[in-house]
């Protein structure tokens, strides 16, 4: 199969795609039944406790689990589009809906001229690898609107600028689509778009940004790069604990405040090195706006002081967009993301137990995984400063005629 335009029906595509989601949906329903915690108790009873109070109008103003911007309301009371089904599967229903939406995005991208179908190809193999996770949490719901929006960028930056903005109010991170748009109406129509929608919800709806107070008190959750401190230290005698904070499993005790400020400084580091990069680096290629959003995305998320296994599903769609495109070099990072995402399903929720004990099958799996996707943030860091900064597009008038036009709204 060809990724000109005209291909014939993708059949082995779109039969892995159902072949693949078949079997997820089996396991969310508890068909099947993966070791460990059960993923799906967020939906039934998290989500679900979280509808029944949004719907009356009112955020959940003393539940410190809920730290999500004010539109993340919309995913959460989204299952009562579907009042036929009870609020689990109807979730589920929509959380399909919304990868299948992702697929059709990067097909039809994939088909076009100087595209390629292994985007379309990322996003049917890798989803899976992170297990029923990806269907019981809203994440791929955010990544829906992150992948339009990438999709979108660069011949229609306002679209691209108003869907980041609503991604932002959704869950923060889709603001770091912007880290390689040169168009000023994206940035404009991002922030026209995530302010209305911000002052609607803080005009009609109480508790809109409470969210931000509950972010104080967090710990450094067990599974992130920072906990991997704690985990080795707690065999030579640390005193601190595991226990369930802020809605996440989290280390508490000496010294977290201290690995919890370095996460927070390496975090800024990196929007430091993406403010470099955005100074320094020259006339953009067609791929360059989604592999910025790539690596802006991936440091962030190797940063953070969380790393929540759904984290990984924003990682493989930008990652899918970005192999959309002949010229991106980001193959290498991507794969080391699929690596990541099979060594995320066995310790979340497979083999959870150990990472909560720190054993050594616990920490070698947070080693794999973190340490993948360190290497993976790295190595697309590197990939994007030279095909940018090193090596910067050619500014022949031929070569700077096509840019125009290929970045023309």
């Amino acid at each position: 199969m060809t990724g000109a335009r005209g291909a014939g029906f993708p059949y082995g595509l779109l039969g892995a795609w159902g072949l693949t989601r078949l079997v997820l949906l089996l396991f969310v329903l508890r068909v099947f039944v993966l070791p460990g915690p059960d993923v799906t108790s967020d939906v039934s009873v998290i989500y679900q406790g979280w509808y029944e109070i949004l719907r009356t109008g009112t955020f959940p103003l003393d539940d410190v689990t809920w730290q999500y911007p004010p539109a993340a309301s919309l995913a959460i009371l989204s299952p009562g589009l579907l009042p036929f089904l009870d609020y689990p599967s109807a979730f589920f229903a929509l959380a399909v809906l919304a990868d299948l939406v992702v697929f059709a995005l990067l097909r039809y991208a994939g088909v076009r001229p100087g595209r390629t179908l292994r985007g379309a190809w990322v996003w049917v193999a890798g989803l899976p690898l992170l297990g029923p996770t990806v269907y019981a949490r809203y994440d791929v719901m955010v990544t829906a609107v992150a992948v339009a929006a990438l999709l979108a960028g660069a011949r229609h930056p306002r679209v691209m600028g108003a869907l980041a903005g609503f991604g932002a109010l959704l869950k923060v991170w889709p603001v770091l689509l912007l880290a390689g748009a040169v168009k000023r109406r994206a940035w404009t129509a991002a922030a026209v778009t995530g302010g209305g929608i911000a002052l609607l919800f803080w005009a009609a709806m109480p508790g809109a940004f409470s969210f931000l107070a509950f972010q104080r008190g967090r710990g450094t959750e067990v599974e992130s790069l920072g906990s991997l401190v704690f985990h080795v230290a707690r065999h030579f005698g640390w005193s601190g604990q595991v226990l369930l904070n802020y809605g996440s499993v989290e280390f508490l005790g000496p010294y977290v405040d201290v690995v919890s400020a370095a996460a927070l400084t390496l975090t800024a580091a990196a929007l430091g090195w993406l403010l470099l990069w955005r100074l320094r680096g020259g006339r953009p290629r067609s791929h360059t706006l989604a592999d910025a959003a790539f690596v802006a995305v991936l440091m962030f998320t190797a940063t953070s002081r969380v790393i929540s296994p759904q984290y990984m599903v924003w990682l493989v769609g930008i990652g899918a967009v970005c192999l959309c495109f002949r010229g991106s070099r980001m193959g290498l990072p991507v794969a080391m993301v699929l690596g990541a995402c099979g060594a995320t399903v066995l310790e979340f929720p497979v083999w959870f137990s150990h990472v909560v004990i720190s054993d050594w099958l616990g920490v070698t799996l947070l080693l794999a995984r973190d340490g993948l996707l360190v290497a993976a943030a790295l190595l697309a860091a590197r990939e994007l400063w030279w095909g940018t900064v090193t090596n910067p597009a050619p500014t022949l008038p031929a070569q700077a005629a096509r840019t125009r036009e290929t970045l023309s709204p």
